[in-house]
């Protein structure tokens, strides 16, 4: 799979999760929305470590503005999975936190696909070797965060979680 279909791949699933927690039970929607939060901080930090250095080099000045733009998206989503991450489903904001991340997520998603993947495949980009290195890190920061309630990208116990603000070597 190349670099462009990971991506695509990945937006289509986050979608698919958004719109299962708009129309989940209040018991289901904390764990869509860990899930979520667990897509996007991974899939956030696979194109920031690989996707956007190699975008810039391939791009130069012509993709520079893009690549700046989908930083700060990066952040602002960033702000809003730790805020969720560290709530409880109960709370009045919760569901209003999850949606605005959505509309956050979707306007991100319009721009990559409709502008920066389609710049980087006009380019000599090996976008096969980028989709293997993409897919590879993906997978290890999947595993990284999948069964010891760590936080997949940096290693560190999710707080705010039952059972999970201990350290993960303590449990």
């Amino acid at each position: 799979m190349n670099a462009v279909e990971l991506l695509k791949a990945d937006h289509q699933e986050v979608a698919a999760l958004l719109e299962k927690f708009e129309s989940a039970d209040d018991e289901e929607k904390g764990g869509i929305a860990e899930k979520i939060c667990q897509m996007l901080t991974v899939h956030a930090q696979i194109e920031e470590e690989l996707l956007y250095p190699a975008a810039r080099a391939a791009l130069q000045e012509d993709g520079a503005d893009l690549v700046d733009e989908a930083t700060v998206e990066h952040a602002s989503v960033k702000d809003l999975v730790g805020q969720i991450e560290s709530a409880d489903p109960s709370e009045d904001l919760f569901d209003a936190k999850v949606k605005v991340l959505g509309e956050y997520v979707r306007h991100h998603v319009k721009e990559e696909e409709g502008e920066l993947l389609p710049k980087l495949q006009k380019t000599d980009l090996d976008l096969d070797a980028l989709g293997t290195e993409l897919a590879e890190r993906k997978a290890e920061l999947m595993s990284a965060g999948a069964d010891d309630g760590t936080d997949p990208a940096t290693a560190t116990p999710k707080k705010g979680k039952k059972g999970n603000d201990r350290p993960a070597a303590s449990r």
